[in-house]
C-alpha cells in the first residue's frame, strides 16, 4: 500500500545512518523514560517524533509493519505539543511519545482498509474511541500497522498489502492478526501500539516477537470505531516492549464510552499503580493442565516452566487446574467467530462504501455485489464467511452455532471453577515460536491452532496478558507465558506480569529485546519505505 507522506528519505538523522547517537538512543527508550524526559524538557516531541520516524524509513521497507506513515501530521502534532509543554501547560505524562495504530481501527484523515482490499483507500469521519483518547493524552500517531485481512490469522500473511516479517528473523512470521503492532514494536519503530484481540491477536505476537500484549477484560475498552470481526470476542489493548508500558496506554483507552453498548460502566483502578506493587508473595498460580501438554514446542515449555519456577521462588504458589473444556474451545470458537463475521461483514456490499466492481456491461445490484466481494475479500475471509453463513443457514443453526454457545458456556464455568482456587491462570501463550513465512498457509487447521491456548479467554470475556519469557534454546527465537485473570482484574495481570518482568530482567542484565538482532546490520539499505 502507498505511503505518500513517507515517500523518499527523511528529514533529520537518527538511525538512518547518520550515526546521531542521540536519535539511535531515543528509539531504544522506553515509553516511560521518554515521558520522563520529555517532562523534564531535556528532549522535545519533535525530535522523539523525528528519531522513530527515521528509524521507519530504515528498517520498514522490509520489516514492513506499516500499510501508512503519517510523517507531516505526526511531526506538526509533535510541535504542537512542545509549544503547549513550553507555555506551562499541564499535558498528560504520555503526551509526544509516539503511537502505532492497528489498521482495523478507524482513524480521521489516514486511511482505515481492515488489510482489506475491499476498503482500499478509505479515510473515515471519526477516530475509534481508542484512538481519541490517545490523541486527547497528546500520544503522536505514527501511522496505521499491517494485518490479516479483517483480522483473520495468525500470522498477518493474510493482508492484501503482502505479510508483515519478525524482526527477530526476517523469514518468519510475527504472529498475527497484529503482526503490523508487535513488529513496529520490537522493531523499535515506535514504543507503544494499539492492537486488537479476537482470539489471539495481540497476545501472539507478543509471544513471537518479545513484546508485551495484553487483552483487556471484554468491555473494558471501547470497540466504537474498530471495524467489527466478531462482536462478542472482540477486544482492543495496548502492546509494548515493558509491561508498565502496556499499563500506561492500557490506563488512557480505558473506561466506560456511550458509544459502545457492551462498554463497562466500572471505575477502573490504575494499571500503572498496579505494576508499582507488584508483587506474587502468596499469590495462587494455577497451571491448565490441558494446556500444558506434549503439543507444545519443547523450547517453549522449558521457558514456560522456568518462568514458573522463578515465580515460585518470589513466594508464589503454583498449582495443577482443570478445565476440561479447553480442549473443545477452538471448534467453538471456528464457528461462532466465523457467523458472526459474516453478519459483520455483509456491511461490504459495493452499494454504501468501499470498493465497486461492475461486471462487463453492467449488471445487477447482487451481480455487482457478488463480483465486489470476489475481488474484495481475500481467501482467508472468503472461507470464514462461507462457513459462518452456513453455521448460521436454516437447519444448521441449532447443531452447530447454538452448540458452539452451549460449549462456550462450558469452557466459561471452567474458569469460574479454577478461579475459585487460584488468583491467576497460567499457559504457554501460543504453543511454538514464529514459524517461516509460507509455511503453514496451505493448512489452515494447522494455523488456527496457534491460538489454542488464547482463545478461552475470548470465549469467556476474561482478560490476558502475555510477557517475554526467554528465547527458546532450539532456534533462539521468543517465547511468552500467557496469565489469565478473572474478568475486571486486569490489575492482578499487571502485578504479575511485571514481578515477572522485573525477575526475568534481573537475570537477563536487562529486556528480552536488547538481545534481539541489529535490523540496521540485517537489512540492505535500499530504498526506504516501500
Amino acid at each position: 500500500m502507498s505511503c505518500p507522506e513517507a515517500s523518499g528519505t527523511l528529514a533529520g538523522s537518527g538511525d538512518s545512518g547518520s550515526g546521531n547517537p542521540a536519535a539511535s538512543e531515543l528509539i531504544r527508550l522506553t515509553a516511560a523514560e521518554l515521558s520522563a524526559q520529555l517532562v523534564a524538557g531535556e528532549v522535545s516531541a519533535v525530535d522523539v517524533t523525528q528519531a522513530h520516524l527515521d528509524r521507519i524509513n530504515t528498517v520498514d521497507g522490509t520489516v514492513h509493519a506499516f500499510l501508512h506513515i503519517a510523517h507531516e501530521r505526526a511531526l506538526t502534532a509533535a510541535a504542537d505539543i512542545d509549544r503547549r509543554r513550553a507555555a506551562g501547560e499541564k499535558l498528560h505524562p504520555l503526551a509526544g511519545v509516539p503511537l502505532a495504530i492497528k489498521d482495523v481501527l478507524t482513524t480521521r484523515g489516514m486511511p482505515t482498509t481492515a488489510g482489506s482490499r475491499i476498503l482500499e483507500g478509505w479515510i473515515p469521519p471519526y477516530d475509534a474511541t481508542s484512538v481519541r483518547r490517545t490523541l486527547d493524552a497528546g500520544m503522536i500517531p505514527l501511522g496505521k500497522t499491517n494485518m490479516d485481512e479483517f483480522a483473520m490469522g495468525s500470522s498477518t500473511e493474510h493482508s492484501a498489502y503482502g505479510p508483515t516479517r519478525n524482526p527477530w528473523d526476517l523469514d518468519r512470521i510475527p504472529g498475527g492478526s497484529g503482526g503490523g503492532s508487535a513488529a513496529a514494536v520490537a522493531a523499535f519503530e515506535v514504543p507503544l501500539a494499539l492492537g486488537s484481540d479476537t482470539g489471539g491477536s495481540i497476545r501472539q505476537p507478543a509471544h513471537v516477537t518479545g513484546t508485551v500484549g495484553i487483552k483487556p477484560t471484554y468491555g473494558a475498552v471501547s470497540r466504537y470505531g474498530a471495524i467489527a470481526l466478531a462482536s462478542s470476542l472482540d477486544q482492543i489493548g495496548p502492546v509494548s516492549r515493558t509491561v508498565l508500558d502496556a499499563a500506561l496506554l492500557h490506563d488512557v483507552i480505558a473506561g466506560h464510552d456511550p458509544h459502545d453498548s457492551t462498554s463497562l460502566p466500572d471505575a477502573w483502578p490504575s494499571m500503572v499503580e498496579a505494576v508499582r506493587r507488584a508483587d506474587v508473595a502468596g499469590l495462587r498460580i494455577g497451571i491448565v493442565r490441558q494446556l500444558d501438554s506434549s503439543s507444545v514446542q519443547s523450547g517453549v515449555s522449558t521457558r514456560f516452566h522456568e518462568a514458573l519456577v522463578l515465580l515460585e521462588k518470589n513466594g508464589a504458589q503454583i498449582v495443577e487446574v482443570d478445565a476440561p473444556h479447553f480442549e473443545h474451545a477452538i471448534a467453538a470458537y471456528y464457528l461462532i467467530l466465523p457467523a458472526e463475521a459474516s453478519s459483520n461483514l455483509a456491511k461490504f456490499d459495493s452499494v454504501r462504501f468501499g470498493l465497486r466492481v461492475t461486471p462487463p456491461g453492467g449488471g445487477t445490484v447482487e451481480q455487482v455485489m457478488a463480483a465486489t466481494r470476489e475481488a474484495g475479500f481475500g481467501s482467508e475471509v472468503k472461507r470464514r464467511i462461507i462457513l459462518g453463513t452456513y453455521a448460521l443457514s436454516s437447519g444448521y443453526y441449532d447443531a452447530y452455532y447454538g452448540s458452539a454457545q452451549k460449549v462456550r458456556t462450558l469452557v466459561q464455568r471452567d474458569f469460574t471453577a479454577a478461579f475459585e482456587k487460584v488468583d491467576v491462570l497460567a499457559t504457554p501463550t501460543a504453543p511454538t515460536t514464529a514459524f517461516k513465512l509460507g509455511e503453514k498457509l496451505d493448512d489452515p487447521m494447522s494455523m488456527y491452532l496457534n491460538d489454542v491456548a488464547t482463545i478461552p479467554a475470548n470465549l469467556a470475556g476474561v482478560p490476558g496478558i502475555s510477557v517475554p519469557a526467554g528465547l527458546a534454546p532450539e532456534d533462539g527465537l521468543p517465547v511468552g507465558i500467557q496469565f489469565l485473570a478473572p474478568a475486571r482484574e486486569d490489575a492482578r495481570l499487571y502485578g504479575v506480569g511485571a514481578a515477572l518482568e522485573r525477575a526475568l530482567h534481573a537475570q537477563w542484565g536487562g529486556p528480552l529485546l536488547a538481545q534481539a538482532p541489529d535490523l540496521t546490520r540485517m537489512i540492505p539499505l535500499e530504498g526506504g519505505h516501500r
